[in-house]
């Protein structure tokens, strides 16, 4: 690995170089989707990421004659070590031309950097925190990529398998459903069982509620509990549910988000679902994810004129006591006539895990296919 030097990023004009090497890897594939760069600098700068104040990290390149051949993302997340009871150092952002030499030059730097902090395991792809993208492309590689999931060439699980010492940690698996098949009768008699039976109320936030009132916190209270006991989950704190009720409830179209509530319990908010258009090709229009000059207007276009033909099933949470009670049916009987309305043609499920069969066995109801696959991969150090 003479040939091969690996710099520490420690300088903003080498860090915007780690951000632009994902858009240069991948300008000619026709599946990849940029991400929002101003989004992918925030998440990485330990001044606007709350998940610092538990988290860890440090970022490499890999050089080779002076040109940038490789990334990673080296993160320690203590508050799930400890929730899990493991030592482990993640890697991210992990990117690389198809050479051996430079993906085992910077997953041997994550492994040094993670053994000089005490820790035991090495695994991901991973981010900082669960809202982060998670896993390596390993089904799906014909399919277009949506901006909250990582897209990767085929020869990145082949570089692991033949590195040695990985392991399947986890799986995740995403689904496409036909929006055109009618909601099945069966699945619609579920979410009316749901209304009559419990008392369960679908509910249309303002946007007041949820950011004045305190709807947005109170959802993604839900989130926690809603994902606590899966795969290296750790609790979002205050300042992170801040970001996201920025990030995300301030720019969603109402009518996309739907809440159930219960009524014998003073309208208590027991689930919810978030939704958004598809900004996958308005994305592939921008340059290399940057809004000025004009990638903002295809990103406008997108959100508030719906000019795409797929929406994306972002989060869905329902607090673990109301899951075999027909609040999830109730969630997207109301959202299919949402978009039904907007035109849309597909839905994209959001990654979920292979093991969480109750949720994945939802699915069965819809005219839907099981279409991508990622995978976390771990190592003993």
């Amino acid at each position: 690995m003479k040939n091969i030097e690996i710099r520490k990023v420690e300088t903003n004009k080498a860090l915007r170089q780690f951000v632009q090497f994902y858009y240069d890897l991948y300008r000619d594939c026709p599946y990849a989707v940029p991400f929002l760069y101003s989004d992918e600098l925030s998440t990485l700068r330990s001044d606007q990421n709350p998940a610092f104040d538990h988290c860890e990290a440090e970022y490499f390149l890999a050089v080779r004659d002076g040109k940038i051949v490789g990334r990673v993302a080296a993160i320690i997340n203590y508050t799930a070590n400890k929730r899990w009871n493991r030592q482990q150092v993640r890697f991210g952002w992990f990117d690389f031309i198809d050479d051996l030499e430079v993906s085992s030059a910077l997953l041997q730097t994550v492994e040094k950097w993670g053994t000089e902090r005490g820790m035991t395991e090495i695994c991901g792809p991973l981010g900082f925190t669960d809202m982060d993208r998670e896993g390596m492309l390993v089904e799906g590689f014909d399919r277009l990529s949506t901006m909250y999931i990582n897209y990767n060439y085929p020869y990145y699980p082949a570089h692991l398998e033949k590195l040695g010492g990985f392991h399947k940690d986890n799986d995740y698996m995403e689904y496409r459903v036909n929006l055109s098949a009618s909601l099945p009768v069966k699945y619609q008699h579920i979410a009316e069982i749901a209304q009559k039976r419990y008392n369960l109320k679908i509910h249309k936030f303002s946007r007041d509620e949820l950011l004045r009132q305190g709807k947005g916190h109170e959802l993604f209270e839900i989130l926690n509990q809603t994902y606590d006991g899966l795969y290296g989950f750790s609790r979002l704190d205050e300042r992170q549910v801040d970001k996201l009720v920025e990030d995300y409830i301030q720019k969603a179209d109402l009518k996309l988000v739907t809440a159930i509530l219960d009524g014998n319990d003073n309208d208590r908010m027991i689930g919810f679902g978030i939704s958004f258009p598809s900004f996958s090709k308005a994305l592939r229009k921008t340059r290399d994810g940057r809004l000025l000059p004009f990638g903002w207007w295809h990103l406008i276009k997108t959100l508030k004129f719906h000019k795409t033909d797929t929406v994306d099933l972002l989060l869905i949470g329902v607090l673990p006591q109301y899951r075999t009670k027909g609040a999830t049916a109730m969630i997207f009987t109301d959202l299919m006539g949402v978009f039904k309305e907007y035109g849309f043609k597909w839905a994209e499920a959001m990654p979920q895990m292979e093991d969480n069969t109750a949720v994945r066995a939802q699915w069965h109801y819809l005219d839907s296919e099981q279409h991508r696959r990622h995978r976390c991969f771990c190592k003993q150090l």
